[in-house]
């Protein structure tokens, strides 16, 4: 079942230890999916694939090594592998005023270098199987900016990519996608969360970008960056068509 829906088709999911990651595991499994639960958090990615009857293993995104291990355990276990929700990311470690070139190379590593490197392995099963279906978790960072700059930075990148390789997958078949989240009510947030919803900020819940991903997999479109926001449908976002000036 090349990029199926549920009926024992395979899902690897980086980050899948908790927020995103993990409900997007639970809500894949809950609809018949086999899951692998990728993460440098061995306890929690483990509850989480024991919860959804999948496997998990030990993944460190920044390594193309540990992307190229997961894609192939995927395999190895369950025979194939339909998508690739490439998901695991860092805010919050680097910026303007504390910038280091390590702290900098840390943010890029896990949240640009990690989906390339994670892409790249997933791309060489799919094409030998006859195709697939990868998702990409964005953020509305790569759409407007934040001042966390170099997070930003690695998302803006990211719908670059998919915009790019997308339409050069398209003969493979295999699909190529992005969500880009606004406010996700995840560990990450739990700092500030108090704060934003005194600013009458709205906070998606982590199964709503779980929804929207599974609704992006279902969809027979490629290359779109899709937005996510509380209580809101996820939908694709128009971009300007910018022509090459000629004569």
């Amino acid at each position: 079942m090349t990029g199926g829906q549920g009926g024992g088709a395979v899902a690897l999911i980086t980050g899948g230890a908790s927020g995103i990651g993990a409900a997007t595991a639970r809500r894949l499994a809950g609809h018949g999916w086999r899951v692998v639960v990728a993460d440098l958090d061995t306890t929690g990615g483990t509850a989480v694939a024991e919860e959804c009857g999948g496997l998990f293993i030990a993944t460190d995104v920044a390594s193309p090594d540990d992307n190229e291990r997961a894609v192939a355990y995927a395999v190895e276990e369950f025979g194939r592998l339909d998508t690739a929700v490439l998901n695991a990311a860092i805010a919050g470690r680097c910026g303007l005023d504390d910038f280091t070139p390590q702290r900098y190379r840390d943010t890029l590593r896990t949240d640009l270098d990690g989906v390339v490197y994670g892409l790249h392995a997933a791309l060489r099963r799919m094409r030998e199987q006859g195709g697939g279906r990868i998702v990409v978790t964005g953020s509305i960072a790569g759409l407007t900016g934040s001042p966390d700059v170099f997070y930003a930075t690695a998302k803006h990148a990211l719908i670059g990519l998919v915009r790019s390789a997308a339409p050069l997958l398209e003969p493979d078949r295999i699909r190529l996608n992005t969500v880009c989240p606004g406010l996700v009510d995840t560990p990450a947030l739990a700092s500030m969360r108090a704060t934003l919803l005194e600013h009458g900020l709205l906070l998606a819940d982590p199964d709503e970008v779980a929804a929207a991903i599974e609704t992006v997999l279902a969809d027979e479109r490629t290359g779109h960056a899709w937005s996510v926001q509380a209580g809101r449908t996820a939908e694709p976002i128009e971009f300007p068509v910018l022509p090459l000036a000629s004569r």
